[in-house]
């Protein structure tokens, strides 16, 4: 076949030039873009590979900047708790200073006023902000954490930042944790606050050899040094001290009992016989009962994390000879007198106070001994807000009570018929908020009896379930919390159903809300708000109704107890697992302010715990923030740490892209270089080519 000059340079320039132009843009476009492709149809395998770094690499940029305003957040916490820890170290430097018996009342108020300052100070930094969103309110970080009173208005919710694929971390301290948190290595230990002192030491013609020589009391000491005697002889066959005592044991059972001694008895077998209320035997002891330096019962509970036990004591002899003393109902006690000289005078009935609380009692209760009084005493009233004063507790958990759950997780169901609320009456009584007098029966009944229901004036209503396709009484063992205050809030304003109908009940308690308001404190207690006035005239009263009956049950000679209590003239708490800061910051100043060492129901607040105990409530308040600290600190260094690993992470998956799909500007360089001398040598040759006549062919 003969070569033509057209096949020539076909062959040789056409096709080349074609493929060398099309290299040449190639690597010119490259160079300028600084990109290996441009087109997912360039190279769809680069692409691919480099579509699912740039989505690596945007959720890592996310979870960077996530982690990196986390960061910010817990390390401006931590930076906070170092403040409240080393405030917290000064305040116990001061009451360890106060405590000393060198300090003189002058002293102890500049100590105070320190105290109250550094208290101001802490409500500051619990109130700390970053950009206006605050630390300590959880979620809620447009409310203000702490108000003035000291009351936390924020919520127990987290706030997380994304460090990884499903994997979330706390940022925040919510204050709910932090001022509201339970520990579960605290032993509760709690104290009565009436000083007892040797009775028999002012009476040297009644004393025994050996008795009266110590001013205060101590667990050797005998029944006729702590309760007194008007008559020099020992009668140590007769038991005439009677003690009455009730309270709530560990796992949230209620006991209710009288127990007598003789003379020649010690405090020591009272305090064994206490013991034996709470649960302790003869090789197990549940409580610890001992009598401080003021002769007072402080109860510690052995079991760690739990808010449960409570108790209330009396003692009561009758000097006359008579069977005074010996009663079944304690209000029978209200003809005795609480002072020992008036007995030494004219002998008779002498009732020895543990307890005072400056609580009225409600009608019906003791009105003449304060210390009789144990859960019948009406709610503390302050403006509007009337507010009980014992902590609504879940037995199961020790967590506090919710509108939603069922007064059968928090009441004693051991009392009454065992297993069920079935037959429990409790008894609400007061003034409405007009100042009218009202008495409410509230009867808790099973299904089977009808359901539970309210009596007042002569009238009684059901207390209807929420049940769309049923409306019924409620069963007693399913009612709830949200139920009794609903009641409660239908009494107290006097806005009481119609009808005995659901229709009729639903709309007095929507009525009822216009005026008044019944809650669930932020600690558990039962509250109601007038919302008619400047200053209530309501006052309340709830309490089981078979409470102050000492009548025995059976072989026993127990009485039954109180499912509940909801406002008592109980035990002053020292140590607790749950947490109130500000409250407790609070308590332990009064104490240093009253200028006591120890409880003392005389002194103006009779429910200060004093220097010493305040020292132990501050030594557990210290080891709370100390445990917060720790969180907030492991927070921080996890933060920290997921920082650092996704700034990495996102470095050599940008590297790893860029090794894919970015251009080697050296490498395009020369491969430009050499494209270029190929053309140039191609169109060298064309160009002989071109130039070459017929005898070059022949």
């Amino acid at each position: 076949m003969r070569v033509t000059s057209s096949m020539y340079y076909d062959s040789i320039y056409s096709q080349s030039n074609s493929k060398l132009t099309q290299n040449l843009f190639d690597v010119n476009k490259q160079i300028s873009s600084g990109l290996k492709i441009q087109y997912a149809g360039d190279d769809i395998r680069t692409f691919t590979e480099t579509m699912r770094l740039d989505n690596e690499i945007t959720s890592l940029s996310q979870i960077k900047k996530s982690t990196e305003n986390g960061y910010k957040v817990s390390n401006q916490t931590d930076t906070i708790m170092n403040e409240f820890s080393t405030l917290m170290n000064r305040l116990r430097t001061l009451m360890l200073q106060g405590a000393n018996d060198t300090q003189d009342e002058t002293s102890r108020d500049a100590i105070a006023a320190e105290m109250r300052g550094i208290e101001k100070n802490l409500r500051g930094l619990a109130n700390s902000s970053i950009n206006g969103k605050f630390l300590f309110s959880g979620s809620a970080t447009d409310v203000k954490p702490i108000d003035e009173n000291g009351m936390y208005q924020g919520n127990d919710q987290a706030l997380n930042s994304l460090i990884g694929s499903n994997n979330k971390q706390q940022i925040n301290l919510s204050g709910a944790e932090l001022f509201l948190g339970q520990s579960s290595m605290v032993k509760r230990q709690i104290t009565t606050n009436v000083v007892n002192s040797n009775l028999l030491r002012s009476y040297p013609n009644l004393q025994v050899t050996g008795q009266g020589d110590d001013q205060l009391l101590s667990a050797s000491s005998t029944m006729r040094q702590l309760m007194g005697d008007v008559d020099a002889t020992v009668d140590n066959t007769t038991g005439k001290y009677f003690f009455y005592m009730r309270g709530v044991k560990s796992d949230g059972t209620a006991f209710n009992n009288k127990v007598v001694f003789k003379e020649s008895d010690k405090v020591s077998n009272l305090l064994d016989e206490i013991g034996k209320q709470f649960g302790n035997t003869g090789n197990v002891d549940v409580v610890h009962v001992s009598l401080n330096d003021k002769g007072q019962i402080v109860v510690e509970d052995k079991q760690k994390g739990s808010s449960k036990i409570d108790f209330h004591i009396v003692g009561a002899v009758d000097f006359s000879g008579g069977n005074g003393a010996d009663v079944s109902d304690i209000d029978n006690l209200d003809g005795g007198t609480t002072d020992f000289d008036a007995v030494v005078a004219t002998p008779g009935l002498f009732v020895k106070e543990f307890l005072k609380s400056g609580f009225n009692p409600t009608n019906g209760a003791a009105t003449n001994i304060e210390g009789l009084v144990y859960d019948r005493a009406e709610f503390s009233v302050d403006s509007v807000n009337i507010t009980s004063n014992v902590a609504q507790v879940v037995k199961l958990d020790n967590s506090l009570a919710k509108s939603n759950t069922k007064l059968s997780e928090v009441f004693d169901l051991s009392q009454g018929t065992p297993g069920t609320l079935d037959g429990t009456s409790l008894t609400l009584s007061g003034k409405d908020v007009s100042g009218n007098s009202y008495s409410a029966t509230i009867d808790l009944k099973s299904t089977a009896n009808g359901g539970s229901t309210f009596t007042i004036g002569g009238n009684t209503y059901s207390i209807f379930n929420m049940d769309p396709n049923t409306r019924s009484a409620t069963d007693a063992d399913a009612v709830t919390y949200q139920q009794l205050m609903d009641v409660v809030n239908m009494v107290v304003t006097n806005t009481l159903p119609a009808g005995n109908t659901d229709a009729d009940y639903d709309a007095a308690i929507e009525h009822s809300k216009v005026q008044g308001e019944t809650y669930l404190s932020y600690d558990g207690k039962l509250s109601f708000k007038d919302l008619t006035t400047g200053t209530t005239k309501a006052t309340i009263s709830l309490y089981d109704s078979n409470s102050d009956s000492f009548a025995a049950v059976g072989s026993t000679g127990s009485a039954t107890a109180a499912v509940a209590s909801f406002n008592a003239n109980n035990s002053l708490m020292v140590r607790d697992p749950k947490n109130d800061f500000f409250k407790s910051i609070d308590e332990i100043i009064t104490s240093m302010e009253e200028y006591k060492n120890y409880p003392d129901a005389s002194s103006y607040s009779k429910r200060t715990i004093g220097i010493q105990n305040a020292i132990a409530r501050l030594d557990d308040l210290q080891s709370h923030v100390r445990r917060m600290h720790s969180k907030v600190g492991a927070q921080s260094n996890t933060l920290r740490d997921s920082l650092q690993r996704t700034t990495i992470l996102e470095t050599s998956t940008v590297t790893l892209r860029s090794s894919i799909i970015d251009t080697d500007l050296a490498e395009a360089s020369l491969t430009l270089q050499q494209l270029t001398l190929n053309y140039q040598a191609m169109l060298s040759t064309v160009g002989r080519v071109s130039k070459l006549s017929l005898v070059n062919y022949l």
